[in-house]
């Protein structure tokens, strides 16, 4: 699985949100399937995605890659420290909880 070109798919596709505050929302009130972290993202901001998808059943996935990256990824001229899919679009994103629970 191609990992960033998944997380492209979806942003072009399907419906993601960018950001810290709006991916914490979504996670928090379960709206999102999956959550992207840059690993290079605030600790605390870390720690509250984490505590917030243990709440709600969410999966993280950290991407190996800093914020800047990320947003290259995504297409984005700006810094994406995490991003929440809400809907996956044509992208195989969803095989990341896959993978993980067998890995």
């Amino acid at each position: 699985m191609n990992i960033a070109k998944s997380i492209r798919t979806a942003v072009d596709t399907g419906k993601v949100l960018l950001g810290t505050k709006r991916t914490l929302e979504a996670v928090l009130s379960g709206d999102a399937k999956l959550a992207v972290v840059a690993s290079n993202a605030e600790r605390e901001s870390k720690e509250d995605l984490m505590r917030y998808a243990g709440l709600s059943g969410v999966h993280v996935h950290e991407f190996r890659g800093s914020g800047v990256e990320l947003g290259e990824v995504c297409g984005k001229p700006f810094v994406v420290s995490m991003l929440a899919v809400l809907e996956t679009g044509e992208s195989d994103i969803l095989e990341l909880k896959k993978s993980r629970k067998e890995g």
